[in-house]
């Protein structure tokens, strides 16, 4: 039996107008137990249900009633005599539950989510001389490129030529993550208008867009691309996938510098979790390995500079870190209603539970020192996620390597979960991927939801001086085999951005 929470609005009312509205999808026949009030409805079978007398309205008057739903959403119709209204059931307070049933991932490190995994688990950076131009001159001359990878694997020659390299990369891990979920194959059980994307980027088709001005400065405005605005702007990321696969739902792209992907996930959770979809495609992209970026990146003092020694260069929490170290990737995942996957058999790899957002409100591209604007979104996620500081087991940390930011966020995580913050593993697999801007908050979910599943956690590399600031436990020995049950995945940004994730492992029982 189902249960509902209901509130008598007299139809004209204060919210009268708003709550009875016709619904697009109402399915008419749908039959359901519930409560109304302290009045048990009985099983509607599509026919109208009177709703009880209110006090002061005439006889035959239609009323709305404001419902929270605790169940996957329905509509019944309401009302006396000629006059019939739909009501929405409002789903701001349902839990319905988010289920992960597929991951893809294209980093510096790896070409799929398996390789990502094997890599991180040995502790191997991506880090490399750069080859996608000439740094000859550059103050950073490094960065975490993905290697080897052929858009062609996942495109035909046209549709590559028309997409820059951080669009191509969002299509593959896509594709990888939905065919792990099922979906790869004729699209099965994929509800169309109840399925969305929502993609973080950062900058978007910088690369494109650098080559294009060139082009314009030596031959003119006849020598750009018609295709320059549709494959720079970041939402055609959305709008491609979309058209892949036919997701009429939601769609729009969450830009937030380098917490874009940690919102995408998030604000995909909070579709299903209300009742607007039942599929989410969502995570992060990009690709902005470019002269401009480097150069741009390191006027600011936020990379490091240990040109000779690239693989060792990026080092979380260690007392001699200077900076991050430009990466690019992209990592997507499937989110599915639980009991929507259920029922189609899918399995479950992880769940995503909460979700916190918030800002620093404190400085353009430097974070609050005190991390207020962390510990707000951990704390968040947390309460979001029905969890306490004692069922985190591990927080795949922004962990950017900057002097400050580390320092913040370590005390941020103390501030969160006291005591306990010295049991768990804060991990900084940055250190590894290098920093992948709008595509880390993706990246790292999946590895936060592989942590979870697996009982493994990667470690932190480049880690050798402790810093009196940073003194939690960051796996710099090697990777730890221990059981988790929820982690948290941080994503913090320029702006001030903030985003936490609260991912749980899955367990049938």
């Amino acid at each position: 039996m189902r249960y509902f929470q209901a509130e008598s609005l007299p139809r004209g009312g204060i919210h009268g107008s708003h709550w009875c509205r016709r619904l697009p999808r109402c399915r008419q026949d749908q039959e359901f137990e519930g409560e109304l009030g302290q009045r048990p409805l009985p099983r509607s079978g599509g026919k109208p249900i009177p709703p009880p007398p209110e006090p002061g309205l005439p006889a035959g008057s239609c009323q709305a009633f404001r419902l929270t739903v605790l169940s996957p959403p329905i509509a019944v119709r309401c009302g006396t005599g000629r006059r019939l209204e739909t009501i929405s059931l409002i789903h701001t307070e349902a839990k319905r539950r988010v289920a992960i049933t597929g991951v893809g991932m294209v980093t510096s490190v790896g070409l799929d989510a398996d390789d990502t995994w094997a890599a991180l688990l040995r502790g191997e950076s991506g880090a490399g001389p750069i080859t996608q131009f000439d740094p000859s001159g550059q103050p950073v001359r490094f960065a975490c490129e993905v290697k080897g990878f052929d858009p062609l694997e996942y495109l035909d020659r046209k549709g590559a030529r028309r997409a820059d390299r951080f669009l191509q990369l969002a299509i593959a891990a896509a594709t990888q993550a939905m065919e792990q979920a099922g979906f790869g194959d004729g699209l099965a059980h994929l509800p169309p208008d109840r399925t969305g994307v929502v993609v973080g980027v950062a900058v978007g088709g910088l690369p494109l867009l650098e080559a294009q001005h060139r082009k314009l400065l030596a031959r003119g405005p006849r020598a750009v691309s018609p295709l320059l605005i549709p494959m720079f702007i970041p939402d055609m990321t959305v709008g491609l996938l979309s058209i892949l696969y036919g997701a009429r739902g939601p769609n729009y792209a969450a830009v937030s510098a380098c917490a874009s992907g940690g919102h995408s996930l998030g604000l995909a959770f909070r579709s299903i979790r209300r009742g607007e979809t039942d599929v989410m495609i969502a995570g992060g992209t990009e690709s902005a390995i470019t002269p401009l970026a480097v150069a741009g990146f390191a006027s600011m003092g936020s990379m490091s500079t240990r040109n000779d020694d690239p693989e060792r260069a990026c080092r979380p929490f260690d007392a001699r870190r200077d900076g991050f170290v430009l990466g690019e990737g992209s990592g997507m995942l499937i989110l599915e209603e639980l009991e929507h996957a259920r029922a189609r058999g899918a399995e479950i790899l992880g769940e995503l539970a909460g979700f916190g957002q918030s800002a620093d409100a404190y400085h353009m591209t430097a974070p609050a020192p005190d991390g207020v604007g962390a510990r707000l979104a951990m704390q968040q996620a947390l309460e979001d996620a029905g969890l306490t500081a004692g069922d985190i087991g591990y927080i795949n940390a922004n962990g950017t390597a900057t002097p400050v930011g580390d320092a913040a966020e370590t005390q941020a995580i103390k501030e969160v979960l006291g005591d306990h913050a010295r049991s768990i593993v804060v991990g900084a697999t940055k250190s590894m991927t290098g920093h992948p801007l709008g595509a880390a908050g993706g990246i790292e979910a999946v590895i936060s939801m592989l942590v979870c599943r697996h009982g493994v956690i990667p470690p932190t590399i480049n880690f050798e001086e402790a810093d009196p600031e940073c003194d939690l436990d960051y796996a710099h020995a090697g990777p730890i085999e221990r059981p988790v049950s929820a982690a948290l995945s941080n994503s913090f940004a320029f702006g001030g951005h903030n985003a936490c994730l609260a991912i749980r492992r899955w367990d049938d029982n």
